[in-house]
This record gives C-alpha cells, structure tokens and sequence, in this order.
C-alpha cells in the first residue's frame, strides 16, 4: 500500500441510526451539551458543539422504533469526543454521571484518559482527552506504548467541579 491519507485528516462527524429522535436529540443536547444546529424535519437532526456545522447528525430514516444495537453485532464500538483538557472532561462526565446513564468502562490508556458508556440506543461512547504528544511512551522501536490502567471516575468528576 502505498496511499498515505494526509496528516491532517480527521473525523468530522458522525451519523448515527436512532430510533427515536426526540430521545437522542435529548440525550446528546442535554446530557452530552451539544447544541441543534439543524432540524432536518421530524426524522434528523444535527447537532455541534462551539461553532461548526455539526459534529453528530442523528436520523430515524431505517431505524424510527428499532430495537437497540447489538453488542454482539458486526458495526461502530463506538463513537469518541475528545475534550481539550482534563477539567473539561471530568465536568462533562460528572454531566453523564448526574444524568443517570450507567458509566460502564473507565481507563488511562497513558496518552489519554477516556471514560465509556452508550447512548440510549446501544451506541459506544467515549469521552476522553489527549495528555499532550511529548508525554507519550514509545517502545524502544518508536511504537506507542499505550496502556489500560483504571481510572478514578470520582476523581476525574472533582477536578472538573475545581
């Protein structure tokens, strides 16, 4: 293979299957925060945080009342917002915390720290933040030396109340 997508590439959104709209919207504006940039009629929405055009589409077009994903079925594990520091993090999952959704996995992976747990259809979701590039490990071979150490949810949830 010789094709080597540009440096800068990145994701810019993702486009989720619900099957109830109205709860998604809900889940992602007012738990999660992100603000409705656009009511595509009553079967999507779009939603971003700060100012760009969107960074979550959600749509009910195949899947309006459909059961919940599968965690045995072949698709997205899951979908990861990465917040810009950790106080930020931490506040935002104290957000997810006081909502009542069920915080199921919790890690420092070394050059990140990232909490999980799903939307209410079943999807995967991560919130994390990046430690910067100069304080990651690398092996003597110059690969990433990642880990998956717990995390202290409790804590990361005061430091983002400091």
């Amino acid at each position: 293979m010789s094709y080597k997508a540009p440096a800068e590439t990145r994701v810019g959104h993702v486009h989720l299957k619900v099957s109830d709209l109205e709860r998604s919207i809900a889940f992602y504006r007012d738990v999660l925060g992100f603000d409705v940039k656009l009511r595509y009629g009553e079967r999507a929405a779009f939603l971003a945080a700060g100012a760009y055009h969107h960074h979550i589409g959600l749509n009910t077009w195949d899947s309006l009342g459909a059961p919940k994903v599968e965690k045995r079925a072949a698709g997205m594990y899951h979908v990861a917002f990465v917040y810009p520091d950790h106080a930020s993090l931490g506040r935002a999952v104290g957000e997810v915390r006081a909502a009542g959704v069920d915080i199921y996995g919790a890690a420092d992976h070394g050059v990140s720290e990232a909490v999980y747990f799903d939307d209410p259809d079943g999807n995967g979701i991560e919130l994390y933040w990046d430690r910067a590039p100069d304080l990651w490990e690398t092996t003597d071979e110059g690969a990433l030396r990642m880990i998956n150490a717990p995390l202290d949810v409790d804590a990361l949830i005061a430091d983002g109340q400091a």
